[in-house]
């Protein structure tokens, strides 16, 4: 289950949004000592500004560079978790007019997942 949610308009990169929700959640957030993402996120300036904002590291999960099917240790979990998401007809494409109503339905989602397993 997600630790923070962060939903952004269009004109925010995933890693402009990544950093917004880290320093908005950080105290949420003190006990992560890793995070998992995906090639996105590859790079020492978005690794460092993770290390000074919730001082934890980040650990890239790579697709396969050859585009052949291969289950890469810890990248099912991040492609799992979009997956979980995406069985949500209303998370499929995003028409809601505000942000709020997004989050809430992102929040709902893992909500469900979680009383199913019950």
């Amino acid at each position: 289950m997600p630790h923070a949610i962060c939903v952004t308009t269009a004109d925010f990169t995933d890693r402009e949004a990544a950093l917004i929700m880290f320093e908005s959640n950080s105290e949420n957030l003190s006990r992560v000592e890793n995070v998992l993402a995906d090639g996105g996120y590859t790079g020492e300036k978005f690794a460092n500004a993770v290390k000074k904002t919730i001082n934890a590291t980040v650990e890239v999960a790579k697709r396969n560079e050859l585009h052949k099917f291969e289950v890469l240790p810890k990248r099912w979990i991040v492609e799992r978790s979009f997956a979980w998401l995406e069985k949500n007809r209303g998370l499929w494409k995003n028409c809601e007019r505000q942000l709020d109503t997004t989050l809430q339905m992102i929040a709902l989602a893992f909500i469900a997942l979680i009383l199913k397993r019950f």
